[in-house]
């Protein structure tokens, strides 16, 4: 990145500095919240549409209607998540997002809503033979670029190839110029297996330990305790689970105290 592009991402992330998160959004009427295309949580009603859907997206339009602004969804780079952040080209990260180190050390985080794991994606008459870590070791993965999958991954010292998003490494696998996938499981269970988008695949193996998503807000920013606040009350009243039922990740939800 040129000294230029650094200096024009210094100017926006300080730009308003002296405003709360809650006083900037407002004053701009709508909440920008940074996605990529993930079934369940975010996703278009119908490819092209513009119009998003999912668990997050709903509860990311609940939320704003609590602020009393609109909510705008702009499709990003995850691995440039906390560069957009500062830049003040999204207001928070909603899709999933893995609650890491790296992603602690860059954002102010909400409180955990959701559980997760990461699991391996093959083609379905081979999974029968790729049912534990051990056998996956020469396979050649496909993973989204700074995502919890890769990061598994690496770890393992596995061959991974890194791609935008999530949905692009079932792509990968599906037309065989990878042979599997690492994705989050709430993305297999929906778009993996019979009466999905691909029947000819198959989730098999986990590669890590349980993960809780959280959203991500600017450092320092006072949206975290609202979001907070806001995921109490909707658990509370019931809101918040009713959405996790229509998208069927209902039994991934932590109780919010």
């Amino acid at each position: 990145m040129s000294v230029c592009m650094l200096a024009v991402f210094a100017g926006c992330g300080s730009k308003d500095s002296s405003k709360s998160d809650s006083e900037y959004i407002k004053e701009k009427g709508k909440l920008v919240v940074g996605i990529t295309d993930f079934n369940p949580m975010d996703y278009e009603e119908t490819k092209g549409s513009g119009k998003w859907i999912g668990f997050d997206a709903d509860m990311a339009k609940k939320f704003a209607e609590s602020l009393g602004v609109d909510v705008e969804f702009v499709e990003i780079d995850w691995d440039n998540k906390i560069m957009e952040l500062d830049a003040k080209s999204i207001d928070c990260v909603w899709n999933g997002m893995t609650i890491s180190s790296e992603v602690k050390n860059g954002m102010s985080v909400s409180n955990a809503y959701c559980k997760n794991t990461q699991v391996v994606v093959v083609k379905k008459e081979v999974a029968d033979k790729y049912q534990t870590v051990e056998s996956i070791k020469d396979l050649k993965f496909a993973a989204e670029a700074g995502s919890a999958g890769e990061a598994a991954l690496k770890a393992l010292n596995y061959n991974v190839t890194a791609v935008t998003a999530q949905v692009d490494a079932l792509m990968e696998v599906n037309a065989g110029t990878s042979d599997a996938a690492v994705i989050d499981l709430l993305m297999a269970g929906a778009m993996v297996g019979e009466g999905t988008s691909y029947e000819n695949l198959a989730y098999t193996v986990g590669v890590a330990e349980e993960e809780d998503y959280g959203v991500g807000f600017r450092k320092g920013s006072d949206l975290t305790e609202k979001l907070n606040q806001f995921f109490k009350d909707s658990y509370s009243d019931g809101s918040m689970l009713e959405i996790a039922k229509t998208y069927g990740v209902q039994e991934s939800v932590i109780e919010q105290k």
